[in-house]
């Protein structure tokens, strides 16, 4: 029997008003263990599309619609995940709305990009958004 990771998709939800106001990204509150703050996300499903889990997940945690701007990277380190090993694409995404927590999110926060608190995120979400972050510093 061949064993692999599992795979999954996060999405750093760049949220916007309904004049194209950026606002801040999407995090949420975990219901389920590990507990801490972290980007909505998730496992795909057998049969589907990486970039169609990735859009149900945010729906599911946050109840935004997303539009997939651009893959930000492959995270795959064994120990990213302390349930087992899991690789994650991670999408940067943009959305409009106002986010509700649902499924396996217990709460749903905007926060502003100088203001995330890095050191509260669970698995490897601090370097996911430190990557980010550089990212945006790059463009500008």
């Amino acid at each position: 029997m061949i064993k692999t990771p599992f795979l999954a998709t996060d999405g750093i939800i760049e949220l916007y008003d309904e004049n194209n106001n950026f606002k801040g990204i999407v995090l949420i509150q975990r219901l389920n263990k590990p507990h801490g703050l972290a980007l909505p996300g998730g496992f795909v499903d057998i049969g589907e599309k990486v970039e169609d889990a990735l859009k149900r997940e945010m729906k599911e945690e946050t109840s935004l619609d997303v539009e997939i701007k651009r893959l930000q990277n492959i995270y795959s380190d064994p120990k990213r995940d302390p349930r087992f090993h899991t690789a994650s694409a991670v999408y940067i995404c943009k959305s409009k709305g106002e986010p509700k927590a649902n499924d396996d999110a217990k709460e749903v926060y905007i926060y502003d990009l100088d203001k995330i608190p890095l050191d509260k995120l669970v698995f490897d979400h601090k370097k996911i958004i430190e990557d980010y972050l550089l990212s945006k510093e790059q463009i500008l």
